[in-house]
């Protein structure tokens, strides 16, 4: 495992502290039960590694916001959010009229600033980490998960096994089932799901406090994301750079695609708030 720098202070820990929340209208949600096609990389992790969709999503998932499936060319240049106020006022008022948690968009923000500080020549936006994060696990509100203020998910997001069934990679345990409890073959964990070998790698604890990182906090998750993508890409403000990082995250142009128009659809709802 690499060595892990203890994150800079300009890491936005004012950011943590929640504001009023606000009240907000019951949304009807219709739904059904969809299988998900598996798709697996070996960078990071996967499309998404689950079996099937809840039809009963978090309450807070808004209706009203959507993201437009775009059709960009593979190298074209990467959607960048604009610099925004480093406040929690803030983050809650761009969770209110998006789909990411407030909590988790804390988190979003703060690795781009970790990574603005140690590795200044990347220039991650945090509306890529938006755009993994909703592919990944919808901002790790999987199956109605939910990140608490200190972070962590109110259970774990594990992907399915990894053992050479239809669609699916074999990949045999290589942490024997420490971070995702099987024993026998890997599965991708947490928010940003990653295989375990690759979070041995290039995970990092955020608030720095001397323990090892969780997979399943989503600081954690999102400063490891920033780290692998930053690794693979080099300068992500370039278009071959982002799309180098975001397609060894997961080695499908549809995933980029996708990606790209979580990004696109964020920055340009961040941009309306100002």
């Amino acid at each position: 495992m690499a060595a892990s720098p203890t994150p800079p202070p300009t890491t936005l820990a004012l950011l943590m502290e929640p504001s009023p929340e606000p009240s907000r209208p019951r949304r009807r949600w219709v739904g059904r039960v969809l299988l998900v096609v598996v798709l697996v990389a070996l960078g990071a992790g996967a499309v998404v590694l689950f079996e099937s969709v809840d039809d009963s999503p978090p309450a807070d998932r808004f209706e009203r916001f959507t993201v437009a499936d775009l059709d960009v060319e593979v190298g074209a240049l990467p959607p960048v959010g604009a610099a925004v106020p480093q406040t929690r006022e803030w983050a809650d008022r761009l969770a209110a009229v998006t789909d990411i948690p407030a909590r988790t968009l804390v988190a979003y923000l703060n690795a781009e600033a970790a990574i603005r500080g140690s590795q200044p020549d990347c220039k991650l936006s945090w509306v890529t980490l938006a755009g993994v994060g909703r592919v990944e696990s919808h901002h790790g509100r999987y199956g109605g998960t939910r990140v608490g203020e200190d972070g962590q998910l109110s259970k774990p997001i594990i992907g399915v096994p990894l053992d050479g069934s239809p669609g699916v990679q074999a990949i045999q345990d290589t942490d024997g089932g420490r971070l995702d409890g099987d024993p026998r073959w890997d599965r991708a964990v947490g928010s940003m799901q990653f295989l375990p070998a690759t979070w041995a790698r290039w995970s990092q604890r955020a608030n720095g406090d001397g323990r090892q990182a969780d997979p399943q906090n989503v600081d954690d998750s999102a400063l490891t994301a920033a780290r692998y993508l930053c690794a693979m890409g080099g300068d992500l403000s370039t278009g071959p750079g982002w799309w180098k990082a975001v397609l060894t995250y997961n080695e499908s142009k549809k995933y980029g695609r996708d990606v790209y128009s979580g990004a696109d659809a964020y920055a340009r709802k961040a941009a309306e708030i100002g």
